[in-house]
């Protein structure tokens, strides 16, 4: 379960934690500063929840206006289509509208491995480079090949995880 909390931008007035958007207008309406003047503006903090969720909160640049579809998106989406947003909207220039109402249409090619030397080295494995005789596979240059993909391929780490990406 995520939690956020709906910081005050008044100084005189509490804050709150909420885990939905009815928690936060339950709260937030019957919140007053230190005069029982309404508070009206707020910074959302991500307090709790998965890692994932963390970076996703960060890329969606969660703030008052926009935490109740980012909820929604974080309850609803997979794993891959939270992944493909953070890498589109933080590493390749997309923004949110673009991006938001299907993740899963941005194309990208996006693999699970610790270094762009271990892409290639993949890539040779799966005989992206042609057949390569046994007796030469000791002398491929995994390194320059690495250079080579680094001019189209990007690295990230999300929620702890690496990521190699392209993006289109």
């Amino acid at each position: 379960m995520i939690q956020l909390h709906a910081q005050p931008y008044d100084i005189s007035a509490c804050g709150f934690y909420f885990e939905d958007a009815e928690g936060y207008e339950a709260k937030a309406k019957n919140n007053k500063n230190d005069y029982s003047e309404p508070v009206e503006e707020y910074e959302i903090q991500f307090i709790d929840g998965e890692d994932i969720d963390c970076a996703l909160a960060k890329a969606w640049n969660v703030n008052q206006a926009n935490f109740a579809a980012f909820l929604e998106a974080a309850n609803t989406w997979d794993e891959d289509d939270k992944l493909r947003y953070i890498i589109a909207v933080g590493e390749c220039g997309f923004n949110h509208e673009q991006v938001a109402d299907d993740p899963s249409s941005i194309d990208m090619t996006v693999y699970e491995l610790s270094s762009i030397k271990e892409l290639a080295e993949q890539f040779v494995e799966e005989g992206l480079f042609g057949e390569i005789p046994e007796s030469l596979q000791f002398y491929i240059d995994y390194d320059a090949i690495a250079r080579d993909l680094s001019m189209d391929y990007s690295e990230v780490t999300i929620a702890g995880t690496n990521f190699i990406f392209q993006c289109a």
